[in-house]
């Protein structure tokens, strides 16, 4: 296991590469599971460190993955803004910036079971500092999002691009774990066709959201 081998990181330098060391193995973790499947004993295993060592660098297992869920959203909004703001008219800008959220986000698995996951069970154990941390890392990343929408729609003020921003990650958080419905439901779909329309596809649902907020905030501007 490595645990009698562990020695503690006495410079900032060997702290924050353990630290990545940790994030790095919750990441392909959960390219291998879900949220709900990775436990702090799995974790240390992984990174051959018993569960208090790990606990030297971060509070809990629900902060590793807090920080591993600011990386990803990072990642996610850089990938949003490196695409052209399109031309066309209002509607179109509007619902083009729809599908690019709704991509986006549908090619990030494990940033949507992460998001999912944030307000019912990541930030449930944690300490005040590293809430602190975490939510002003997560502000700059939704800054920068309204930043995004205003540039694709430059009708929307702060206020809306900000409102389309936050219906379309509640709409995320809601979609994400209802479009990946367990066995029993797989099967109740297959035995009988007529519920199919009862499952939710998650790119459509926050394609959806996108489109018919932006057009209701529009409509309210005039």
């Amino acid at each position: 296991m490595g645990h009698v081998n562990f020695q503690r990181a006495r410079t900032d330098e060997q702290r924050n590469e353990r630290r990545r060391q940790i994030l790095g193995a919750a990441a392909a973790m959960l390219a291998e599971m879900p949220v709900a499947e990775l436990s702090l004993t799995a974790l240390s295993r992984r990174v051959c460190l018993a569960k208090a060592n790990v606990l030297r660098y971060f509070d809990s297992r629900e902060a590793v993955l807090l920080e591993l869920l600011e990386a990803q959203l990072a990642e996610c909004v850089t990938e949003l803004e490196s695409a052209p703001a399109p031309d066309g008219s209002t509607r179109e800008r509007a619902d083009r910036l729809a599908d690019l959220f709704a991509v986006s986000l549908a090619a990030r698995p494990m940033l949507c079971d992460l998001v999912a996951s944030q307000a019912t069970v990541l930030e449930r154990n944690i300490s005040v500092e590293t809430a602190i941390r975490h939510k002003r890392t997560i502000r700059e990343s939704l800054r920068a999002l309204v930043r995004l929408v205003r540039r694709h729609l430059p009708e929307f003020g702060d206020e809306d691009a900000s409102a389309l921003v936050e219906t379309v990650m509640l709409t995320a958080v809601a979609a994400w774990p209802a479009s990946r419905p367990p066995r029993a439901l797989l099967a109740a779909y297959e035995a009988d066709p007529s519920l199919a329309a009862l499952r939710v596809d998650f790119a459509d649902a926050v394609r959806r959201s996108g489109e018919v907020t932006a057009a209701g905030l529009l409509a309210r501007r005039r």
